[in-house]
């Protein structure tokens, strides 16, 4: 035990990709092993997630400063834990959540913990000499998450007109990992030469798609198709579409949704299943997430009823990586698949509790960044190590984003033939 003891904990703060602050914490063992984690932070974020501790101090940092976590994490975490032993990864998350004693982490702060429960991870795998993602689970073999690659930005996430906040491309019909990433990473620059040729905007938002003022959610999915083909490959086939239309954003308080950033439009649940439908039927669209909004969940069950065997539909803002959340869609037949973001959680072994529930309940898992980033590639062992299957990580720009697909190519390398691509098998359960 004693070279996997805790020796010291430190914070510090440190810029997210959107010059915010954030806090980055090292957690050193007696045998001089360290690990450092920096938590994300969102833009459109769910009311039911584990709450973002800011100091809303307006003197620093427009109000958005982390000193307060920092602090947290120095006078009472690290008090708290120094001497405990590394490898007990729940025992130490259990002692953290308690420590906080509130349901969102309010305490703390979920950044504060999350921090340090991910730092403790890096350390232990550091100290016993194993990769992060076999340390975390270890296998025989690994499945290697297919990625959903956000190519055009909207939303939250860009200053454009567009109201749905992801168009993705997702390389599931390539049989490798790595020529998956290369598969879309020539989509994304087709992408950029059809931009031009158009004289439209190729400026890149928060997630490093592009981010033009278009004519409608059509014009980008057929730019999308046109780009795909224009790089060699075969859309419906070899790479396929997603979208994050991320509706929390534009639910109104009539229980409409307000294309407020477009045309201004309004739609009830009918009329957006039937935007849906059209979308679907038009394009190789495998997944929707957050079709409706949070706590709309009538419009979720009535769409699940509607496209739920055809194509995945996943849940972010809905379940928000939280257990109890899920078990309510579970129960409801609510969805069919969940995003995972740690910070909306607070703790990794809750994220890991919240992943094998879903599995075992038959819902998919896609392991997810924010759009507030940092060059921390945690997520990518964490998406190996769980098996998950998917995982969105931004697009083909933007060193924040291209950490986590530079960290898959290399888990790809080292595991050689224990490592497959999931590719089609992360939709095979759909009637695409």
């Amino acid at each position: 035990m004693a070279k996997t003891t805790i020796a010291s904990i430190q914070a510090r703060e440190i810029l997210d990709s959107r010059g915010n602050p954030t806090i980055r914490t090292t957690v050193v063992l007696e045998s001089e092993a360290e690990g450092s984690a920096s938590v994300p932070s969102g833009a459109s974020t769910g009311t039911h997630e584990a709450l973002e501790l800011r100091d809303g101090d307006p003197s620093r940092y427009l109000g958005r400063g982390v000193l307060k976590a920092i602090a947290n994490v120095r006078n009472v975490i690290a008090r708290e834990l120094t001497g405990f032993d590394a490898l007990r990864q729940e025992d130490i998350d259990k002692r953290l959540i308690h420590l906080d004693g509130t349901p969102t982490k309010a305490n703390l702060g979920a950044n504060a913990i999350l921090s340090v429960s991910m730092a403790v991870a890096e350390a232990a795998a550091r100290a016993t000499r194993t990769p992060l993602y076999e340390y975390l689970f270890p296998r025989d073999s690994y499945l290697l998450p297919t990625p959903m690659v956000n190519i055009l930005n909207g939303g939250s996430h860009a200053d454009n007109n567009m109201d749905i906040q992801e168009f993705m491309v997702v390389p599931a019909g390539i049989p490798l990992l790595s020529e998956a990433i290369r598969g879309a990473a020539e989509v994304f620059h087709h992408l950029k030469k059809n931009l031009k040729a158009r004289g439209l905007n190729t400026s890149v938002g928060d997630e490093g798609g592009f981010a033009p003022n278009l004519k409608s959610n059509e014009e980008a999915l057929d730019l999308i198709m046109e780009s795909i083909q224009d790089a060699g490959y075969s859309p419906g086939k070899e790479i396929f579409l997603a979208l994050d239309v991320a509706a929390s954003e534009f639910y109104s308080e009539d229980n409409d949704y307000v294309f407020k950033k477009s045309d201004g439009s309004k739609k009830d649940t009918s009329e957006m299943i039937s935007f849906y439908k059209s979308l679907i039927d038009k394009y190789p669209i495998v997944s929707i997430e957050d079709g409706f909004a949070e706590d709309d969940w009538e419009s979720w069950k009535t769409v699940t009823e509607s496209f739920g065997r055809r194509i995945q539909l996943v849940g972010d803002d809905l379940f928000v990586t939280n257990q109890t959340r899920l078990q309510k869609g579970i129960d409801e037949g609510i969805g069919n698949s969940i995003l995972i973001k740690l910070n909306q959680i607070g703790t990794l072994t809750e994220t890991i509790e919240t992943v094998n529930h879903a599995q075992d309940s038959g819902y998919s898992t896609v392991i997810s960044h924010r759009s507030g980033e940092t060059e921390d590639s945690f997520i990518a062992d964490l998406s190996v190590a769980l098996n998950a299957g998917q995982i969105k990580t931004g697009s083909m720009s933007r060193s924040e984003r291209i950490a986590k697909y530079n960290r898959l190519l290399a888990i790809e390398s080292k595991l050689g033939s224990r490592g497959k691509y999931a590719g089609m098998q992360a939709y095979e359960s759909f009637s695409l």
